[in-house]
């Protein structure tokens, strides 16, 4: 009687571990309508530019501002935004004040801005880090509890000067 119970416990064991690995095997498939990323990132999304920084951002160019830029860099975490133009000092503070940054635009010593990289390189531009007398500051818009921006996780916002009463404005957002 002891051998009958040996021989069906050995042969449930096997059965058993299959149907646990079936099982587990089944829970484990991605669902059809996710796309994984095959593309090395990062990377810039061709086609990306202004319209689509500006609207993650949720800012307006400013009426007269020139050479506007705007790309995207896809990443593995979130993705970065950029966006230039030049426009008036005044434009420039409206801005940086409707962004709510997290302390005054004040002259820092040499950046090196996390986001950005060498995004606005990217742009054809000179890296605000690279600058002399950029005035920075940066933006937690979920810190501050501003509703406009709640899906932006930070700013980066540098103001470099050029010709006049103009500014090119960079900003960096995910």
């Amino acid at each position: 009687m002891k051998s009958w119970r040996t021989a069906r416990v050995l042969l449930l064991v096997p059965a058993a571990a299959l149907a646990a690995g079936l099982a587990l095997g089944g829970c484990t498939s991605a669902p059809s309508d996710q796309v994984a990323r095959t593309a090395p990132s990062p990377r810039w999304e061709k086609g990306a530019g202004v319209p689509e920084a500006a609207a993650f951002m949720r800012i307006r160019v400013p009426e007269g501002a020139t050479e506007v830029k705007g790309a995207v860099r896809v990443q593995p975490q979130e993705d970065v935004y950029l966006l230039s133009f030049v426009t008036s000092e005044q434009n420039a503070e409206a801005i940086t004040e409707d962004l709510h940054p997290d302390h005054p635009l004040a002259v820092e010593g040499p950046s090196s801005s996390s986001l950005s990289g060498d995004g606005f390189e990217h742009l054809g531009l000179t890296p605000p880090q690279e600058l002399k007398s950029v005035r920075t500051t940066s933006a937690c818009p979920p810190c501050v509890g501003d509703s406009k921006r709640r899906h932006v996780q930070g700013l980066e916002i540098h103001i470099g000067e050029i010709a006049g009463n103009r500014v090119r404005v960079y900003l960096a957002a995910y």
